[in-house]
């Protein structure tokens, strides 16, 4: 039930930026992919989530390099399902 009450806050955040572009980014892999997120995963999530917006995207749009401490296969998955989705017009 809490991990629900988890998933659920999440979404949410990840819909409701400030930036548009991190709506459309960290949304549309929430959305895709919240569900499969392990425990674990849901943190990394929360990690990356909780930095500032304009430096988020300037890391997802390789602008400037990500620093090691977020260079991780979860920020990987949202850059590569942003990708996707861009390229399938979505």
């Amino acid at each position: 039930m809490a991990e629900d009450h988890r998933r659920k806050q999440l979404l949410y955040r990840a819909n409701h930026r400030g930036i548009k572009e991190m709506d459309l980014i960290l949304g549309g892999f929430a959305t895709a992919r919240l569900d499969g997120l392990s425990a674990a995963e849901l943190d990394g999530l929360e990690t990356i989530m909780a930095e500032n917006d304009r430096d988020l995207l300037i890391w997802f749009t390789g602008e400037q390099k990500v620093p090691a401490r977020l260079d991780t296969p979860l920020f990987h998955a949202i850059l590569e399902q942003a990708v996707a989705a861009n390229r399938d017009g979505k």
